[in-house]
Parts: structure tokens; sequence; C-alpha cells
């Protein structure tokens, strides 16, 4: 697998979600679906601060506490807000990639304590590989969340499957 252009395709089609999104009134990043975090706004937000926060498990970064997180999806910020901070962020993961990709620590096992849950306290081990992969499939999985809400306001993101988007493709001539 080629890490920096699978996040290539994760920007590309990002950026059709958010320009179908842009085009929608302020009223419906919030209105409320019964899929996914809910609304529009808390899913993008969702996936941009969950980017975030495994590029700084890639990098062996302490994590703070989510309370004092900059950006959380209980309290989405405008779209252009978050498309500002998300392009910081894309830059910032291409960054990561292009640090760890290829090299023995994209494949090393690295450990760190996530937030207690319910009181439990855990240590989850993973390469820098397999959190991108999580970033990965993470952004896919929430991604179909909000394009299912987009298509029940009539909004369409187009066609983003990885083939359509990634592959080399030209015209033959009739003849």
């Amino acid at each position: 697998m080629r890490p920096a252009r699978i996040y290539d395709y994760l920007v590309r089609s990002r950026a059709r979600v958010l320009e179908a999104t842009r085009g929608l009134p302020a009223s419906d990043h919030a209105r409320v679906f019964p899929i996914g975090l809910g609304t529009i706004g808390r899913t993008l937000t969702h996936i941009m601060i969950s980017e975030w926060y495994y590029v700084q498990r890639m990098q062996q970064r302490v994590v703070p506490v989510y309370e004092k997180w900059p950006i959380r999806d209980e309290h989405p910020p405008p779209l252009a807000t978050l498309e500002a901070a998300w392009r910081t962020q894309a830059d910032e993961t291409r960054a990561a990639i292009a640090t760890l990709a290829g090299t023995a620590a994209w494949e090393a096992a690295l450990s760190y304590e996530p937030e207690p849950d319910e009181g439990k306290t855990i240590v989850v081990t993973a390469s820098p590989a397999d959190i991108f992969t999580q970033l990965v499939l993470h952004e896919v999985h929430h991604r179909a969340q909000a394009l299912n809400m987009l298509r029940q306001l009539g909004a369409s993101a187009g066609e983003i499957d990885y083939n359509a988007m990634m592959y080399d493709q030209r015209d033959i001539p009739a003849g």
C-alpha cells in the first residue's frame, strides 16, 4: 500500500463532501438524523478531530484529555472554520506519513494509554501503520454517514470511489 496516495484519496473525496455541505444552509449542518453522530456538522468535526488524534498517536505525542481539545464534536465549529483547521491538519498528516512511511518506525509497535473509559484504564499497542489504517477506515466509515445525511437533504458529493478518483482513465475514441 502507498500511504501518501491513500491519504490523497481521502483528501480528494473529503473535498467533494465538503463542497456538497458548503452548498447547504447552516441549519442543515445541524439537522438531526438517526445515524452516526446525528448531524453533518458533528460527523465532519468528529472525522477531523479523530485524524488529529491518530496523527498525535502515530508520532507518540501526549494527547490532552478530550475536554481540553481545541475542537470537539459536540460543539462543531462553522464549516469554514472546520475546513481551515482540516487543511492545517492535512499538512500535518502528510508530514507524519512522509516521516514515518517506508521506515522501520512505520511498523514498529508503540504503546499508549488513552483516556480511561468508564473508569477502566487500558494500554493500546499498535504501529503507526496500524494507526494510519484506523485513520483511513474511520474516515470512510463516518464519511458514509455524512453522505447518507447529504442524500437525505437532496445533496450529492458525486462519485467518490477510489477507482473513479485515483485510477488513470482515458477515453477511447469510437471507431
